[in-house]
């Protein structure tokens, strides 16, 4: 279909924001690369606040509970706010840039933390270990790459479907 310029309503830009564009074009092919740096953003944020709760709960001699809570809380607020920064940068006001925070990566940060916290739980003496142990990074890195392999599809899916980084592509033009 050409886009042509009608009396009534200016020419076809070809950005996210004409109304029209939407109704020219799908979802952009979701590739593997793609969905593995969208993944790999959310596991940046992720990790920096899974080990700064884990290193702030351990050094407070906090139980493994409530490090857990507050290394999860942390890993939800670095990924929304990494996100949130580049969105920020398109010139975006705050209040469109956190929905859109949020709807590029809950799906993706929730995801990331069950699978990161359930290897933790499930491996042999993981969850008892201390800041100088091998076991404590060893087991956090691993677990850390098996939530990337398990959530690189999920966000290939939800980009394919316009949704999840998918929505925040559209601030990077």
């Amino acid at each position: 279909m050409r886009h042509e310029a009608h009396a009534d309503r200016p020419a076809h830009t070809d950005t996210p924001e004409d109304p029209h564009h939407a109704h020219h074009h799908g979802p952009a092919a979701a590739t593997w690369s793609m969905a593995a740096l969208a993944t790999l953003h959310c596991l940046t944020g992720c990790a920096i606040g899974e080990v700064l709760g884990m290193v702030v709960g351990t050094a407070f001699g906090w139980g493994n509970l409530p490090t857990t809570v507050l290394a999860i809380a942390l890993a939800f607020f670095f990924g929304y706010a990494l996100t949130l920064r580049g969105v920020l940068r398109a010139g975006v006001g705050f209040r469109t840039a956190l929905r859109v925070a949020l709807a590029a990566d809950t799906l993706s940060i929730a995801v990331m933390e069950l699978i990161d916290n359930g290897v933790i739980v499930l491996w042999p003496d993981a969850m008892d270990a201390q800041l100088g142990d091998l076991l404590f990074w060893g087991s956090l890195a691993i677990s850390l790459v098996v939530a990337f392999v398990v959530t690189t599809p999920v966000n290939k899916w939800t980009i394919g479907r316009g949704r999840g980084h998918a929505v925040v592509h559209r601030y990077h033009h």
